[in-house]
């Protein structure tokens, strides 16, 4: 990733509530529909240690998605994401967005949205650092403070937390203490699991 402008590292370093579209994002954007109608997708297994990792260093992080999915229901639980920070059928994210921030009572500049179409235009809006994929929608691309160098599905949503918790000071102990925490638990009893 290219160095980072004061404004850029004034916005991240801001980051307390991380946004993740699913579908385009947390997804290469195909989803799989067998014959009885059941839907799966695939999810990258680094951006599932990167959202631990996130989590276990203070951040809330959410999952924003325009359609409910049990598949997302899933992931979201194997990564400990609280199911009120799991929004589907999010048709008008803006909206999604505003509800969340009320919740959590943060304001607009402590929100990053991670997205990749035009549909997630409007939680850009809503976020004080809009991060899109590298294979996102132009128009999305235009508008994001942060393109990643992932693509959507292939460790964008890895390497945005990398970027968040090094401009914050908190890479190195977030992965020791998650080591750590490995040890302590090596048969994964008390451990979200990423894979």
């Amino acid at each position: 990733m290219a160095s980072l402008d004061p404004d850029l590292r004034r916005r991240l370093r801001s980051v307390r509530l991380l946004v993740f579209d699913v579908d385009g994002v947390l997804t290469d954007g195909r989803l799989i529909l067998s014959s009885s109608g059941e839907e799966s997708k695939r999810f990258h297994i680094r951006d599932g240690l990167g959202i631990v990792l996130a989590q276990k260093s203070g951040l809330h992080v959410a999952l924003m998605s325009g359609r409910a999915s049990a598949a997302v229901d899933r992931r979201a639980k194997e990564l400990g994401i609280r199911s009120t920070l799991v929004v589907s059928n999010a048709r008008d994210k803006g909206r999604a967005m505003k509800e969340l921030k009320l919740r959590l009572d943060l304001p607009t500049q402590m929100v990053a949205f991670v997205g990749d179409d035009i549909n997630d235009l409007p939680a850009f809006e809503e976020a004080g650092l809009a991060v899109a994929v590298a294979d996102a929608a132009p128009e999305v691309a235009a508008r994001a403070h942060l393109v990643t160098m992932a693509r959507g599905g292939e460790g964008a949503a890895r390497e945005i937390v990398e970027v968040l918790l090094r401009e914050q000071g908190r890479w190195d102990e977030a992965v020791r203490n998650y080591l750590q925490f490995l040890r302590e638990d090596p048969d994964g009893t008390h451990t979200p699991t990423p894979q």
